[in-house]
């Protein structure tokens, strides 16, 4: 659900706030709901939620930009986790993003411009004894090589990577 017009932006306020609280105690649970229904955390309904709380706006931002679970840019269709923990790492953690960005011609933190792919880099995706691994949405890819990333790209664009 794409944020356009006041009205309906507001409406989506006024029901997550209904929804979750209003007191300064919900921030947290009010910006995971938002970033749950749209990917990322659009201002236009950030700034409304804080209008229908009362709760400053700078209140919310503090929040947001203090944890690294919360985005302010949509996300890929296809979100690509690679993992850097110890095992990955000493895995080849470093030449799978590497491939990766090669691949899809973006670095870490960037979203493809047709928004099909966004990459990120994790500390851990708790699949040590399966290094180096990567997750795509929910699914996670062990034990990868370079020809398996080629092939898992090639998977996801329809053979067109």
């Amino acid at each position: 659900m794409v944020c356009n017009t006041p009205s309906v932006v507001q409406a989506e306020a006024k029901e997550l706030v209904g929804t979750i609280g209003s007191s300064q105690e919900y921030t947290i649970p009010l910006l995971q709901e938002i970033q749950r229904r749209h990917s990322y955390l659009p201002r236009d309904l950030v700034e409304a939620v804080s209008k229908e709380t009362g709760i400053a706006l700078s209140h919310f931002f503090g929040v947001a930009t203090f944890y690294s679970q919360f985005r302010f840019k949509a996300q890929g269709t296809y979100v690509i986790r690679v993992c850097h923990g110890t095992a990955c790492h000493v895995a080849g953690a470093d030449l799978i993003s590497t491939l990766i960005t090669r691949e899809l011609g973006i670095e870490a933190g960037e979203t493809t411009q047709d928004g099909r792919f966004s990459f990120e880099k994790v500390a851990c995706l708790g699949c040590c004894a399966l290094a180096p691994v990567l997750m795509i949405g929910e699914k996670i890819y062990a034990k990868l090589s370079s020809s398996t990333i080629k092939a898992l790209i090639k998977e996801y664009t329809g053979g067109k990577a």
